[in-house]
């Protein structure tokens, strides 16, 4: 009998005698030729979220488990199952004694590994934050999960047949010197690593101390790191890119040792990266070191999770749905109770309105020991400065800096950070000043290197025979100054000094102690053996005028991870700014990150702005933008500008318009009911398609 028919015997009686003499019907075969499934014993059916980008599929399905694959298809297991007459992967979130739609149910098709690479905790934040930027919980996990690799399964699976699962977080080793001391001069700081020793949940925000000659922000991650581990628990630590986790990686090693570790970064290459989170996975290790995606690592007794530098705009995962680290980590702190630590030479508006709100306490260095270990730092903008040198605005060198750079490499090494990669990205007409673009393409032309020809930014195009098409002039002029032109000027500037770049593709990790000038763009300045001597901040005021809500924000953030690695004034250390920026200027010289963050907190509150503030943007065709947000039903509470067409987008080449963009702007109190209609929406748009697709993001500070 068919299950169909099973439900329908079920309703009410049928009249059997006229199937009297009839056989039984087989048992019916599905398409793939498999006859009637017996059911596990236990907990027969699964509840499955489908790894698909379809929005409207964003939910558990129930599967049956087979006997066969009963013992295999466990809570986080990696599954195949058949779906809309096509074969999908997907996890098992749990087992569960019964269904709603039992007489309809299909099996699952097989286990891929039985290995739980989606445990139940990381499966819930998924949900969470999947919630909160108005996504799906697949496209999370897909940023949780790293690729399958077969053979790392078969490895990890052998190892554990041969040894059970067990936890090392305690196990014999022999550290090296503690890094307790790290935070021995924060006011503070102590108390935050004894509370953490002893098992409870402390949060806070870190400033760390620059140019400190015996520890750096590596050491006071690496104290909290320790102290959560020699209490039983696990910790996870995400930093922003390759460079940083190197250093981190070294700190952390020494305080407990790397057989106690994993790091979880995608250049490592697939194998490293799968061998490593499974070694998480099954409770093999419990602290874990990495960027973006590490901030999900499924570590057992997560007892701490900790960022550095949470301003850093490479935290911004860059698949949808585009969730920032700091925001993951805090919905797994609220959600698992841990202690939480932000630590960085500047203090995001963010993490200043967690202090703010009483959700995390500050640590701090006191102003007396904070100027024991700054560098000098001067600024050529101020009076004193511009009277002596009237051309210091507008030289791009000015003496003031120059001259600072002169007597540093009599010491050591200098650092110049400059704003671009490169060698002269843009040019202009020389004539009339326009930019100069490629006849084929309309794309910016640029110079990648000293004898190259004028090349398009976008089509890789040469422009041999370039002229002006406003007026007709054949001569360009550089308009920006990358790094390989800079060190090219400075290598002139200072004869027989060595000058090494580091930026785009090429980034040095680290420099000698001896005299040297270091041109680098913001984030790739390598660590100077014993510290810089100086560093010059050029190009400052380029780097605040962009059209962004966060250009002093992000310049300030900048300037302070540079000076950080200058030694301090007592040993010769001087940070030269040529920017004129008062306000960012201002609290670099009195080094104050959390005043300023404060103040730019104050400011975007008065104007309604991110962080006070939630944001979403909603970016589609003009006529499938309108007809979603009739649909939403926001509350009255929500400001929405828009839509207006985007300005950086031509027409289609079929004549398609522009897209266009919608702002929305609402309070914390109402935040979760926007995303949640914002998701639904999306959702029943994908389901009825009554018109093209739009792309909803949340939190876009970087599109203001």
């Amino acid at each position: 009998m068919d299950p169909e028919d099973a439900g329908a015997a079920a309703e009410g009686p049928r009249q059997l005698s006229l199937l009297s003499g009839f056989p039984p019907r087989p048992p019916r075969e599905d398409a793939k030729g498999v006859g009637a499934v017996l059911p596990a014993e236990h907990d027969p059916v699964a509840r499955v979220l489908l790894d698909t980008h379809v929005p409207h599929l964003d939910r558990p399905f129930d599967y049956l488990v087979p006997a066969e694959l009963a013992a295999a298809a466990v809570p986080g297991a990696r599954v195949k199952v058949g779906f809309g007459g096509q074969e999908l992967t997907g996890y098992v979130l749990e087992r569960t004694a019964g269904s709603e739609v039992m007489h309809r149910i299909q099996p699952l098709r097989r286990v891929m590994s039985p290995l739980p690479v989606l445990a139940p905790e990381i499966a819930r934040l998924a949900e969470d934050v999947a919630a909160r930027s108005a996504g799906t919980a697949a496209d999370v996990v897909r940023v949780a999960v790293p690729p399958r690799v077969a053979r790392v399964e078969k490895e990890v699976e052998q190892r554990l047949a041969e040894a059970p699962r067990h936890s090392t977080g305690l196990s014999p080793h022999a550290p090296g010197p503690s890094h307790d001391a790290a935070l021995a001069d924060y006011a503070g700081g102590p108390r935050f690593l004894a509370e953490l020793a002893a098992g409870a949940s402390p949060r806070a925000v870190v400033e760390v101390l620059p140019a400190h000659p015996a520890h750096d922000w590596t050491d006071v991650l690496a104290a909290a790191v320790g102290a959560a581990w020699r209490a039983g628990r696990g910790a996870v630590a995400v930093v922003p890119d390759q460079k940083a986790l190197a250093r981190l990686e070294r700190s952390v090693v020494d305080e407990i040792g790397g057989e106690h570790l994993v790091r979880l970064h995608a250049e490592d290459g697939p194998t490293p990266r799968y061998r490593a989170f499974l070694a998480a996975a099954t409770g093999q290790v419990r602290v874990v070191l990495g960027t973006r995606s590490a901030a999900y690592a499924p570590v057992d007794d997560l007892g701490l999770v900790a960022c550095f530098d949470d301003g850093d705009e490479n935290l911004v995962e860059q698949r949808a749905p585009y969730q920032h680290v700091r925001d993951v980590l805090l919905l797994r702190a609220g959600r698992s109770g841990c202690a939480a630590l932000f630590a960085g030479h500047a203090v995001s508006p963010e993490a200043q309105r967690l202090v703010g709100s009483g959700w995390a306490r500050r640590i701090a260095p006191p102003r007396d020991v904070l100027r024991v270990h700054t560098p000098r730092i001067v600024s050529t903008a101020d009076s004193f400065h511009a009277a002596r040198d009237p051309l210091a605005s507008r030289a791009r060198l000015p003496e003031t800096a120059y001259r600072a750079a002169r007597e540093a490499l009599e010491r050591g090494p200098v650092l110049v950070q400059v704003a671009r990669a490169g060698y002269a990205p843009h040019l202009a007409c020389e004539r009339c000043r326009e930019p100069a673009r490629c006849t084929a393409c309309d794309g910016p032309l640029g110079v990648v290197s000293r004898r190259g020809a004028p090349r398009c930014g976008w089509c890789g195009r040469s422009a041999h025979s370039w002229s002006c098409a406003a007026c007709g002039s054949p001569r360009m002029r550089l308009v920006t100054v990358g790094a390989l032109r800079t060190a090219e000027e400075l290598g002139r500037a200072f004869p027989k000094v060595p000058v090494v770049a580091s930026s785009g593709d090429a980034v040095r990790a680290e420099v000698p102690g001896a005299p040297a000038l270091v041109v680098a763009t913001p984030g790739a300045e390598p660590v100077a053996e014993g510290g810089y001597a100086a560093a010059l901040l050029l190009d400052g005021n380029q780097m605040l005028m962009r059209p962004a809500l966060r250009a002093a924000e992000q310049t300030l953030r900048r300037w302070f991870n540079a000076a950080a690695l200058v030694r301090r004034a007592r040993d010769g250390g001087t940070v030269v700014v040529t920017a004129e920026h008062e306000a960012a200027v201002g609290a670099l010289v009195r080094w104050d990150p959390a005043g300023y963050a404060e103040r730019e907190l104050v400011e975007r509150q008065s104007l309604g702005l991110p962080p006070a503030v939630r944001s979403a943007a909603v970016t589609g065709p003009a006529a499938a933008v309108a007809a979603f947000l009739a649909d939403l039903e926001l509350p009255p509470a929500v400001r929405v500008i828009g839509p207006t067409p985007l300005e950086d987008h031509e027409p289609g080449p079929d004549g398609e318009p522009a897209p266009h963009r919608a702002l929305l702007f609402f309070g914390y109190g109402v935040a979760g009911e926007v995303t949640r209609r914002l998701r639904a929406t999306r959702s029943k748009a994908s389901a009825l398609r009554k018109h093209p697709p739009v792309h909803v993001r949340c939190d876009v500070t970087d599109l203001l």
